[in-house]
């Protein structure tokens, strides 16, 4: 999730004006997929629209690219030769302001099994609107890179993987990223199955000559090893927790490595909380998928994960890294009492009334440290029942962790759709925030289903809600989606009339 600073002074109930691109226009190939781009500071910096034309040879398939502005102008395109088994792609702006094309999707329609291999992000210069593969390089155990060309089928990295593995009784794995400061940074550990050992961190200049090597978790067996995550880094710190595991014991350290020469600067206990809130404060997972649970500020970090007791989750934790001094602080709220307080119907697991559990959505990190949750009453599907959402809770906390207030919007029953909610933008330099959640609502008068989009705003901790009906004509599908400032983007599709439009609506304020 995407969030990009805007301002909001007031928002009143209808649109002012629009712009508008018939995405089926841009390009004659079949389009298959378009999303927003971002630059380095969340903010939005246009769109790419993608667009295939087919099998071209025997590996590859064309496709075509169209880059928007924020004003939904055409200023780019170029058709390209793309891996065979990529059916789409995701765009985002890397470090170099280059627009990185990710493959989002597989096709296996036009390969034989044994031939299927992973496709290879492309790169566009929008300086130049040229576009090359993605080069990749491999750190191979004796000490060198190997530059990537074409990637290796599954089949065949299956084979290696076990012929290396009955040679030395291990898989040798690696990985190599760029780096904005500069040079490549690469891990490497051994990977014997049930355990891994002999880790490495290492940093290398722009000729790849190595400056530094971090070890750890040398001897590492199924029982007594150490893990090493990084939670972020900047162009003087590594910031990382350092989990060590003695049978069922475990102890956590926040590391923290100097960027110039890989030695440690600080190495502080974390404690306060249960061991598995610690273990997975890194991430957060919600009906399987990943949310963004993290945000750095320029003196802080901030993390929110789930709190567990016994290895249930009871509620939420936060943990505040301090820049300054390498500090850290750990809080948690449980659903019971500190949520209960606001909300009386839910219980001690997150169950709220008639079988519906309150289920993650998004969350919100203010430049206090103060940090918004928003979750949506779902009920699972059952044997005989479809899946099931209501309302939407918001859970206001202050810049201790601790419960403010729960804001809950009342919606209509949705069946077979994993949420109405769709996505959220800070607002005023990051200390408010917006988001956006739709509801089909029947009109009092004819009785008649419409959906409106609703906006609600939480400034200075006050709630504002703004109600725009969106009209829908007949077999034509309205998607809301991400706009520029005091705007919001509308999709409508319909594809067996292949129209495919967007338009900018203006929020007026």
């Amino acid at each position: 999730m995407k969030k990009i600073t805007l301002m909001i002074f007031g928002l009143i109930q209808t649109f002012a004006f629009s712009q508008t691109q018939d995405l089926t226009t841009l390009a004659a190939g079949d389009h298959v997929g378009m999303n927003a781009l971002f630059d380095d500071k969340d903010n939005l910096y246009g769109y790419v629209s993608l667009y295939s034309y087919g099998k071209s040879g025997d590996k590859t398939k064309k496709f075509e690219y169209v880059i928007l502005d924020k004003n939904l102008n055409p200023v780019a395109n170029k058709e390209f030769e793309g891996d065979i088994t990529a059916a789409s792609y995701l765009g985002y702006v890397d470090f170099k302001g280059q627009i990185i094309l990710k493959p989002s999707m597989m096709d296996y329609s036009l390969v034989k099994s044994k031939e299927i291999f992973t496709p290879v992000s492309m790169v566009i210069d929008p300086k130049t609107n040229s576009i090359t593969r993605k080069i990749y390089y491999d750190y191979l155990e004796n000490g060198t890179f190997k530059e990537i060309n074409e990637p290796k089928s599954w089949k065949e990295q299956r084979k290696e993987n076990r012929d290396e593995k009955k040679e030395k009784g291990y898989n040798y794995v690696s990985a190599v990223g760029e780096l904005k400061e500069g040079g490549y940074f690469a891990v490497e550990y051994k990977d014997y199955g049930k355990y891994e050992n002999s880790n490495s961190l290492m940093r290398f200049d722009d000729n790849k000559k190595e400056i530094w090597r971090y070890k750890y978790n040398t001897d590492g067996s199924k029982k007594l090893y150490t893990t090493l995550s990084v939670l972020e880094r900047d162009e003087n710190y590594m910031y990382c927790i350092l989990k060590k595991v003695n049978d069922k014991q475990k102890t956590f350290n926040l590391m923290v490595l100097d960027m110039k020469t890989g030695k440690e600067t600080s190495n502080k206990p974390i404690t306060g909380l249960s061991d598995d809130t610690i273990d997975n404060i890194e991430s957060f997972y919600s009906n399987y998928r990943k949310l963004d649970n993290d945000k750095t500020f320029d003196d802080k970090i901030v993390l929110l994960g789930r709190n567990y007791d016994d290895s249930e989750s009871v509620g939420f934790a936060r943990m505040i890294l301090n820049k300054s001094d390498f500090s850290v602080d750990m809080k948690a709220i449980n659903y019971e009492p500190n949520i209960s307080a606001f909300l009386p119907k839910v219980n001690k697991y997150g169950m709220v009334e008639s079988g519906y559990m309150l289920q993650t959505k998004d969350m919100y990190f203010m430049n206090d440290g103060s940090v918004g949750i928003l979750s949506e009453k779902y009920k699972p599907a059952g044997q005989y029942n479809a899946p099931k959402t209501t309302d939407l809770v918001y859970i206001y906390t202050d810049k201790d962790f601790k419960v403010k207030n729960v804001q809950v919007f009342e919606k209509e029953k949705s069946k077979w759709v994993n949420s109405d909610y769709l996505f959220s933008q800070y607002l005023n330099g990051g200390k408010d925030v917006v988001f956006f959640y739709r509801d089909y609502q029947k009109d009092e008068v004819t009785r008649q289903k419409r959906w409106n989009l609703f906006i609600n705003t939480i400034i200075d901790g006050k709630f504002k809600q703004e109600i725009i009906p969106i009209s829908e004509k007949d077999n034509y599908a309205v998607t809301p989606y991400v706009g520029k400032e005091g705007y919001i983007l509308l999709r409508e599709y319909n594809e067996k009339e292949k129209f495919n439009k967007i338009r900018l609506e203006k929020l007026n304020y």
